[in-house]
């Protein structure tokens, strides 16, 4: 009894003392925020081997949408507007982004391939309070802890909700609009083939 005491003291030690060095740069996060950081690389590694969320849907029927998606204006983080129209002829990731789940280290992910990819691509953030409360804070909160613990330098939403319903973010609405993808909305082809979303989300 006393040697497995002694080994769970000294894995809860050492777990201890990992998640804190992967977060000694951390600013203002939650203990919850530390560990899911600190494990993330677990996390997508059991995706990776178990083939978790990694389902690609296609508009195979190539129904046209009854509105352009480059006729639609995002709010930013910042409080201004953007429109869509922006990106016209770029490469464009949309992501549903939050700041307390299993897959925020993303982030860090998200803004390597945004600046190794400058130019060729475009990542547009979508901060969502969706999925199991997981992005409480107002978008100041969302923009501080993106930038000072990730860097993230891509260009941010405004919050707000990307599930079906009355508040759907109109970018979320089209990408969702059964005319037009039969509710199919990663990899538009045939459509606006520049365009890929993925949720952050676990769920």
């Amino acid at each position: 009894m006393k040697k497995l005491l002694k080994v769970i003291l000294l894995v809860a030690v050492t777990l201890t003392a990992y998640v804190a060095y992967v977060n000694r740069n951390a600013i203002d996060m939650t203990a919850r925020q530390k560990i899911l950081k600190a494990f993330y690389p677990v996390f997508s590694g059991i995706n990776k081997i178990f083939g978790l969320n990694t389902a690609v849907l296609v508009n195979d029927k190539k129904h046209t949408p009854v509105k352009s998606l480059y006729d639609i204006e995002v709010v930013m983080i910042d409080g201004s507007k953007k429109s869509m129209a922006d990106f016209k002829g770029k490469k464009l990731l949309i992501v549903n982004t939050a700041s307390d789940c299993g897959y925020t280290g993303q982030f860090d992910g998200l803004q390597d391939l945004y600046e190794r990819e400058k130019g060729n691509l475009t990542i547009l953030g979508f901060p969502a309070n969706d999925f199991k409360e997981q992005e409480k804070g107002n978008d100041d909160e969302i923009a501080s802890f993106c930038r000072r613990n990730y860097g993230v330098t891509f260009p941010l939403a405004a919050k707000g909700s990307v599930i079906k319903g009355p508040d759907q973010q109109t970018v979320f609405r089209w990408l969702t609009d059964k005319v037009k993808t039969d509710g199919m909305v990663n990899n538009q082809h045939g459509i606006f083939p520049n365009i890929s979303l993925v949720r952050m989300a676990d769920s």
